[in-house]
């Protein structure tokens, strides 16, 4: 302040002053430039030319110089600048072009990025899967340095600022000291959503309780049912009710109406009375004692069974411990959503897969249990601009309310692993991967071989997962000995299935012939318009389409095992 009590006004740089920095500067760059060129020179020359990786750095340094002085040209009058990618809608709003200070920082920031980027990409003297890693750090850092994620290198949140008198700032404090208080970052309103009030509420009763899971089992909608019924093992990394998130976009409901009689496993978020769960626990004493629970309670010989995730991959251990045992017709079909048994071309997550990630596991698992909160957190790493920069920008620097979203209020809701299942699973699996390799794993003493299992399943797959990516997902169909349906949906890990036949959103590819890869599937695959459920439902229909009244057992409660409370239990609510 003056003495007057008025503002003082800086003023703004002249054209004049602006073009003698940018000679400045770019005289400065040319002679870096001409510099790295000498430098280049001499890399090619014999002496040096054996040394490995030298002249591409050389080369890379040069490449980088010149792209710094094209950028500064821009910048001399009458230039026009450069638009921002349009995937990157970090920098989509027009104040970053308008302003040339800002039109600078980004433009400034998108080739430091692309340069270092460009830089890990020539890496040719590293392992493969630490060049991935490597790149992928380096994209987090990159994300985590964006001047979209500070308020005085954003000019939106500038503009907000003088607009609010700074109100979006403490609006900002507040959502972020409220996530530094529950240890997790927010993503929607957390008051828009209740489950059993507005999302998973399809109407059901919970008919049996273990220590591992509540077995629910839903109203029949119809008044005749597929004898077979079908059994859901959603994965226990997440809460069941991403199969159920409302009336529109819930499988579970979709099923039902068209005549399954649908049961689904709600499995206990992990605690210390859990510390010594293990996977032989949730293939015998999870989903087989789920699946022979439903055989006898509706008096059938077998069942139709979905696997998520990780439930799909463990519902091949299932299927292969049947198989061992010869009770292998106990299912009649099986299908898995986004499932990996070969864990050779994982996804991201393999990036995280070391000894050194392994012992930290195991360090934060010290109560017998790994709490949700870190797998949220590295869930949220593996797309760290969408799932934690979008955030701090919209809802910390420029204090905006949380927009209520179903499927990130699922995304939120974290349930805890056993710390021994969390860990075999990590290091047998992901590191090892021993689940394709023929009696390397036993489940309750008894030798594992996916090559024994003759079951028809149908692999459905998202195309652009990157949690299972498809090739990842394909090589199930080359350890199953039995006829295999491969489906490829649009879109990714959730909405590829997720994806309601009324939504109209979408497509998937089918391919008939024999083929050997999923190159070859997805050279010969006709694309169909849509959700792939209706193609699913047939497929099931084809192995059984004895139809049964909705009667007696049939309706939850009425039969052996009476109703122990409404869907969607306690089990969901963490309780």
């Amino acid at each position: 302040m003056n003495d007057t009590g008025t503002t003082q006004q800086h003023a703004l740089p002249s054209l004049a002053d602006m073009q003698q920095w940018t000679w400045v500067i770019g005289r400065a760059q040319q002679m870096m430039l001409e510099f790295s060129m000498d430098a280049v020179k001499q890399a090619a020359s014999p002496a040096t030319a054996a040394i490995p990786g030298l002249a591409e750095t050389a080369q890379a340094q040069q490449d980088f110089w010149a792209s710094n002085l094209a950028l500064w040209q821009r910048f001399l009058p009458g230039a026009e600048s450069a638009a921002a990618p349009e995937s990157d809608r970090r920098f989509a709003a027009p104040q970053w072009r308008d302003n040339p200070m800002f039109d600078l920082i980004r433009q400034s920031y998108q080739l430091v990025c692309n340069h270092l980027l460009k830089s890990v990409d020539q890496l040719d003297s590293v392992d493969p899967k630490q060049k991935e890693q490597l790149r992928f750090a380096t994209q987090g850092m990159l994300d985590a340095l964006s001047p979209s994620n500070f308020a005085f290198t954003n000019p939106v949140v500038l503009e907000k600022v003088i607009e609010t008198g700074g109100q979006n700032l403490v609006r900002g404090l507040e959502n972020m000291l409220r996530d530094l208080a529950k240890g997790q970052l927010t993503h929607t309103d957390p008051d828009a959503f209740e489950v059993g009030r507005n999302i998973a509420v399809t109407p059901g009763k919970v008919v049996k309780e273990t220590p591992l899971y509540q077995l629910i089992q839903y109203s029949p909608t119809t008044e005749t049912v597929y004898r077979t019924p079908l059994v859901i093992f959603p994965p226990w990394i997440n809460r069941f009710y991403i199969l159920d998130l409302n009336p529109q976009k819930s499988f579970v409901r979709w099923a039902v109406e068209q005549g399954l009689t649908v049961f689904v496993v709600s499995w206990k978020s992990a605690d210390a009375s859990m510390k010594d769960t293990v996977w032989d626990d949730y293939v015998v004493r999870g989903q087989i004692d789920a699946i022979d629970t439903v055989r006898d309670l509706l008096d059938v010989p077998a069942v139709h069974a979905i696997g998520y995730c990780v439930a799909g991959t463990t519902l091949a251990a299932s299927l292969a411990w049947l198989a061992a045992n010869g009770r292998a017709d106990a299912v009649r079909s099986a299908t898995f959503f986004t499932t990996q048994v070969d864990f050779t071309r994982a996804g991201d997550l393999n990036l995280f897969i070391s000894d050194d990630y392994i012992a930290l596991i195991e360090a934060l698992s010290a109560p017998g249990y790994l709490d949700g909160r870190y797998m949220a957190a590295t869930f949220n790493l593996l797309r760290g601009r969408d799932l934690i920069w979008s955030y701090v920008q919209n809802n910390y620097l420029l204090g905006q309310d949380y927009a209520p979203f179903d499927l990130l209020h699922w995304n939120g809701d974290t349930t805890n692993l056993p710390a021994k299942w969390h860990k075999a699973y990590l290091s047998d699996l992901y590191r090892d991967n021993r689940l394709v390799q023929p009696g390397s794993i036993a489940i309750d003493g008894t030798p594992i071989d996916l090559g024994r299992i003759t079951t028809p399943a149908y692999v459905q797959a998202g195309r652009e997962d990157h949690i299972a990516p498809p090739e990842s997902v394909w090589k199930l169909t080359e350890h199953l000995a039995g006829p295999v349906q491969f489906v490829l949906a649009g879109s990714g890990h959730i909405a590829g299935v997720v994806n309601p036949p009324a939504a109209r959103k979408y497509q998937y590819w089918l391919n008939d012939a024999a083929v050997g890869s999923l190159d070859e599937f997805s050279a010969g695959a006709r694309e169909i318009a849509g959700s792939w459920w209706p193609h699913w439902l047939g497929w099931l229909e084809s192995h059984e389409a004895e139809r049964v009244e909705a009667t007696g057992a049939r309706i939850p409660g009425a039969g052996k095992l009476k109703a122990i409370e409404d869907a969607p239990g306690r089990y969901v609510r963490g309780q």
